[in-house]
């Protein structure tokens, strides 16, 4: 008896979770699931294939934890002499690349030539489909000095609001960290009075932010052959210094750029056999080019210490060697793809 008693309450509570069940709809069902799945999507990065490491690094730092970017392109090496190396780099992120969320291109005539083409002609070759660029829109602005990158900077947070927009309020908190790095980054008042009163040789891409950020003088500058016509080429800036020495003979630096090769070497031989004692510095353009230049802002600051006379402390002097090496390392490797290869 107690048995069959038992047995029928089971069967009535069975029969109630039967006919109550019903009542819950497919809606609360999927309502009941979406927070799992929103904390599995929240778990996935938004994975960025950036052109340069230009664009890398404020992907990177904007993006934060929400973020895993890449960079296409070797920093310290001459855009124009990438075209070898472009195919092995691509393969070596074959898989990033293929399951990548946003392209992103600064859209100079760099990226134009040489970046975006190779990861198109890549996609295609593989069958992974068509690349949607997203670009900066003034790509002739140029980067290399705190507003310039402050300004880009601006524009990749949009791309990502845009792309990702349920994490808005990270990024736009990120960016006001990211801009903040570059206050270091710029000359004190002292610093500033020291480099206004230092007379300069420079390369062309280094000219803005030697002239207009840091103060300097610019007395002449110099640029490779396809620039202005081959009217500011080294061989001329040497015939103009043998021509006119006086107008020169307080120049204390010849600004190279790291990744036009060597360009000024002439330069500085020249000065020397006026009794122009001028040091040759190499400045750089991209983000981790040279020990200890992460980001932009590390860049900015590394290019202006080169230029201040700083007395040596034994700290410095055990880290100078390995940015000089590095330096070094990249300026022959891009004149031995010159060599090979004519630069367009």
């Amino acid at each position: 008896m107690i048995h069959w008693r038992l047995s029928s309450i089971l069967l009535m509570v069975l029969l109630s979770i039967s006919l109550i069940a019903p009542a819950c709809s497919a809606q609360q069902a999927d309502e009941m699931i979406a927070p799992v799945c929103s904390a599995q999507q929240a778990d996935e990065k938004l994975k960025v294939v950036c052109t340069t490491s230009v664009l890398q690094d404020p992907v990177q730092f904007i993006g934060g934890e929400k973020v895993e970017a890449i960079s296409v392109a070797d920093p310290t090496m001459c855009p124009h002499l990438q075209a070898d190396i472009l195919p092995n780099r691509l393969q070596l992120n074959r898989e990033f690349i293929r399951t990548a969320d946003l392209f992103v291109a600064y859209g100079d005539n760099n990226d134009v030539s040489y970046n975006m083409p190779a990861v198109n002609d890549f996609m295609k070759a593989n069958g992974y489909g068509n690349v949607t660029w997203v670009e900066s829109a003034a790509p002739g602005a140029g980067w290399n000095t705190p507003e310039k990158s402050k300004a880009l900077a601006a524009e990749v947070k949009g791309w990502l609001v845009a792309e990702d927009p349920a994490n808005q309020d990270y990024y736009e908190q990120r960016y006001v960290e990211y801009v903040k790095t570059f206050d270091a980054a710029g000359p004190t008042a002292e610093e500033r009075e020291q480099l206004g009163q230092t007379e300069v040789i420079v390369m062309f891409w280094q000219k803005d932010p030697v002239e207009n950020w840091l103060g300097m003088k610019v007395v002449n500058f110099f640029a490779p052959e396809f620039v202005m016509n081959g009217t500011k080429t080294p061989a001329k800036l040497v015939d103009d210094i043998n021509a006119n020495p006086e107008k020169y003979r307080n120049v204390k630096y010849v600004i190279e750029n790291m990744q036009s090769t060597e360009l000024a070497k002439g330069v500085e031989e020249a000065l020397k056999d006026k009794g122009i004692n001028a040091k040759r510095v190499i400045f750089t353009n991209f983000p981790g080019s040279v020990p200890d230049t992460t980001t932009m802002a590390d860049v900015l600051k590394y290019n202006k210490l080169l230029v201040l006379e700083q007395e040596r402390t034994p700290a410095a002097a055990e880290t100078t060697p390995a940015g000089a090496v590095a330096i070094l390392a990249g300026l022959a490797a891009g004149s031995l793809a010159a060599a090979g290869k004519r630069r367009r």
